[in-house]
């Protein structure tokens, strides 16, 4: 079995199985200008309790980072991570 893949989006990051489903993602559109908001964050049950969300969200703040955005969580899972990661304050809007 492939190993699945973190796949960078502008707006999402996916974690897909090599037939192309996707297995857990984090969604931010945009808002407004460089504002996406962060409202959908979704994990398989198969994978669920390890970390696949967590790492999802550290590979937004990146995109958020390089590309110079700003959040606005939405989703509760989002809210609380920032909360979890104070040293990413700056990304939020």
């Amino acid at each position: 079995m492939d190993t699945p893949q973190i796949e960078i989006h502008s707006n999402a990051v996916q974690y897909v199985n090599a037939d192309g489903r996707v297995l857990a993602e984090v969604t931010f559109p945009v808002l407004d200008g460089n504002i996406v908001e962060i409202n959908h964050t979704f994990v398989d049950t198969s994978l669920r309790g390890q970390g696949i969300a967590g790492k999802l969200l550290e590979h937004v703040a990146e995109e958020l980072e390089e590309t110079g955005r700003r959040a606005h969580p939405t989703c509760s899972y989002a809210v609380s991570w920032f909360e979890k990661h104070p040293e990413k304050a700056a990304l939020l809007a």
